[in-house]
């Protein structure tokens, strides 16, 4: 089976690489001329006994972040490499931890790469965010002895159902791995079914609680609000997909009429949709700012596009209300806790499968409500912007289950510590 899926990988390698390279002619040119990492050629950093993380894109980083320090913090004469898989990912790495990382692009997951990306990192230890099951990668830490964690491991059902067809193989790779700490008792219960070893599996909660809030963050966001307007409505809809920005422009038309000096700060998620977004809002007749060009909205302003990346927290701190992207499409949902941090009260579509439990919890509590389809995003707002004591209470039990939660990272860090020792 393992033969296979390797001559399966080597077979839709020049797919990959095609790929890359189109992908790279619209991203900076750093990004694309560093393609032959993808390979596990890059100059070696020339340490050993590295820790390596591996996050796959922004959200996994910045779901690493509180880990990462708390690395640098209690290992401190330890390389850290990080691995992303997309460029984004690679550029939050750099804006949250400069050089005090090893930056570099996981390899595909064909052996030669994989024997050169190791040779060149030397890890002791390695530590996969999230969902990433690589069979090559994870047979080469085994037959290097180096310890393999999964953390704030999460599995949905639709991952599970992609597995299937190769559940003997993904089965296999999950024994080279020493833990799983999942995020939730579902997640655990879906990686044993998966056949991973139910030893190694437990739960450790989500990292994303202790996710720290940018220091200023509120005061950025307050400061915006001055300038904007103090009292103006504002909603945020965050880390939109394609169809998600019509949604919310509809929805804000309909919150226009009824409140005129309404603001609608739109955060596509991915960096090659900004202009497009751009262009889309402005073809509309909406009065545009963009963060790129005019910094902060002003009081006439009825859009606002943050074409920015890891900048949405002080936005988030300046709003009355966030919906949370990625919902009203069958994309999973994105993260909900980083306005629950800042108690905002939160609005997701029907699918959230990515954040099934937090976002359920953050429901049930009465931080978050779901809007069943697109045409219904309009009126949820209208309600909660015309109803300040709701929102109080919304985002006061949003931030309630944002602080309950939180405690993963030192659950994590505890089982990095035995895993070193032994």
């Amino acid at each position: 089976m393992r033969f296979l899926y390797t001559l399966a990988m080597f077979l839709v390698t020049p797919v990959l690489v095609l790929r890359l390279l189109v992908r790279g002619w619209r991203s900076p040119p750093q990004h694309h001329r560093r393609w032959l990492e993808r390979f596990g050629s890059f100059e070696a950093p020339g340490f050993s006994g590295s820790l390596w993380i591996h996050a796959v894109s922004v959200g996994e980083v910045n779901a690493a972040e509180p880990l990462i320090k708390a690395l640098q913090g209690s290992y401190a004469n330890a390389p850290l490499v990080v691995t992303t898989v997309t460029p984004t990912g690679a550029a939050r790495v750099q804006q949250l931890f400069g050089d005090s990382v090893f930056h570099v692009y996981l390899p595909y997951d064909l052996p030669f790469a994989v024997r050169r990306f190791m040779k060149r990192i030397r890890p002791r230890l390695a530590v996969i965010v999230e969902t990433e099951i690589w069979p090559n990668l994870y047979f080469a830490c085994r037959r290097r002895g180096i310890p393999l964690m999964i953390v704030n491991a999460r599995l949905s059902a639709r991952s599970m159902r992609g597995y299937k067809p190769l559940r003997r193989l993904a089965a296999s790779a999950l024994r080279c791995v020493s833990v799983i700490a999942a995020q939730s008792r579902t997640d655990a219960a879906r990686y044993r079914l998966l056949g991973a070893d139910p030893q190694a599996v437990l739960v450790s909660g989500n990292m994303k609680f202790d996710m720290p809030i940018p220091e200023g963050a509120v005061a950025a966001g307050a400061a915006m609000r001055a300038h904007w307007g103090a009292r103006r409505p504002v909603w945020m809809a965050a880390s939109t997909h394609d169809g998600e920005e019509m949604a919310a422009l509809e929805a804000h038309l309909k919150v226009l009429q009824r409140l005129p000096d309404a603001l609608l700060l739109l955060a596509p998620r991915h960096p090659e949709r900004f202009r497009l977004v751009e262009h889309t809002v402005r073809n509309l007749g909406f009065r545009v700012a963009t963060r790129s060009v005019d910094g902060v909205p002003s009081g006439t302003h009825q859009v606002c596009v943050i074409d920015a990346m890891g900048e949405l927290m002080p936005f988030f701190a300046g709003s009355d209300v966030a919906f949370v992207g990625g919902s009203l499409v069958p994309i999973g949902g994105h993260n909900v806790l980083e306005p629950a941090a800042l108690s905002v009260p939160v609005l997701v579509g029907p699918y959230t499968f990515n954040f099934e439990e937090i976002t359920r919890s953050l429901i049930e509590q009465g931080g978050a409500e779901r809007v069943s389809a697109a045409d219904q995003l309009g009126p949820h707002l209208l309600q909660l912007l015309l109803d300040a004591p709701r929102r109080e209470r919304m985002g006061e039990a949003a931030q309630l289950v944002f602080e309950r939660e939180r405690g993963a990272v030192q659950r994590v860090m505890r089982l990095i510590d035995g895993l070193l020792q032994e």
